[in-house]
């Protein structure tokens, strides 16, 4: 386990509970396992202290964990015939986006979203999550696909960002994350999105203008990173707390703002303790969303998505 800076505590009782226990497998005589299951107790119960009531920074950490379940993960979880299509037809394939036809619960379906990759490797081949232009346009002709073909679209969110380079400047990035966030308003299919970790700008918005968007309990949505807010506002990066707390981007305030339609639970002590619980727990809501849109017809389903973005402002101000 990779524990994070607030965890720290934590590392201290669980380490010594792994260490009395690695003491008696080396035969060395000590009856440890009630002092072992004592320090497990009281890990247990500080976890619970911990994660009851994180801070908007501490859960900015979490969102951020390496060990959370990524696209990838979620994909050979929930789904079933996953067949990935690649390429924009224009310019190239971009691996930060995965996307691709699948099976939902026996449905065929569309999915598309961002990987960051588990390791180095991985992450510096997934361009840790953070798409250019061609990922966006890989996407728009996925929505395109599952318009005409009568797909409901899932989409799982998880970057800091869509990528500032200057080849994706130069390719349209912006252009490309308008177009993106415009095909979610235009297609006439059940559009449902996930937040499973950071919902970074533009580009998680280009992905989550959809009829329902859920968040995991322990995941943020913002529309700048804390530490680029602290250096706009502030000129100091090391600010980040007092941006995190402005922002507004926990579940938790976006559910109150009516950014977000719902809340799915994370097990004590963040996804990254218990993936699989989180992931089904996502399959259950994925499943819900995808129920209560079930039986509209095209042009309610692009109306009621088009209105519950143009009155998000109302909502959040009364």
């Amino acid at each position: 386990m990779n524990y994070l800076e607030f965890e720290k505590p934590l590392a201290d009782i669980e380490g010594k509970a792994a260490e009395l226990r690695a003491m008696a497998q080396k035969g060395e005589g000590v009856d440890v396992e009630s002092e072992a299951a004592q320090l497990d107790q009281k890990a247990g119960q500080l976890l619970r202290d911990l994660y009851a009531n994180l801070d908007p920074w501490r859960k900015t950490l979490v969102a951020r964990h390496p060990q959370r379940p990524h696209c990838r993960d979620y994909i050979e979880t929930l789904f079933t015939e996953y067949t990935p299509l690649a390429g924009d037809r224009a310019f190239g394939d971009d691996h930060a986006i995965m996307a691709g036809l699948a099976r939902f619960n026996d449905r065929p379906c569309v999915v598309i979203g961002h990987e960051k990759g588990h390791d180095t490797k991985s992450r510096i081949a997934h361009n840790f999550g953070m798409a250019r232009p061609e990922g966006y346009r890989k996407a728009i002709r996925l929505m395109d696909m599952a318009d005409r073909f009568r797909l409901p679209v899932i989409t799982l969110v998880d970057t800091p960002g869509a990528y500032p380079g200057k080849g994706a400047e130069e390719r349209g990035q912006s252009e490309a994350i308008a177009r993106a966030t415009e095909k979610c308003l235009q297609i006439g299919v059940p559009l449902v999105s996930v937040i499973i970790g950071e919902g970074g700008s533009g580009g998680a918005v280009a992905f989550a203008t959809a009829n329902r968007v859920a968040m995991l309990e322990h995941s943020i949505y913002s529309v700048i990173s804390p530490e680029g807010c602290a250096s706009i506002l502030w000129k100091d990066a090391e600010k980040m707390r007092e941006a995190a707390e402005a922002l507004r981007l926990t579940a938790q305030d976006l559910s109150q703002l009516g950014v977000i339609d719902r809340i799915i639970p994370e097990p004590v002590g963040g996804a990254q303790r218990d993936a699989r619980s989180a992931m089904e727990a996502v399959g259950r809501a994925i499943e819900d969303m995808l129920a209560e849109l079930s039986g509209k017809d095209a042009a309610t389903l692009i109306r009621t998505r088009r209105e519950k973005f143009l009155n998000m402002g109302d909502r959040a101000l009364h």
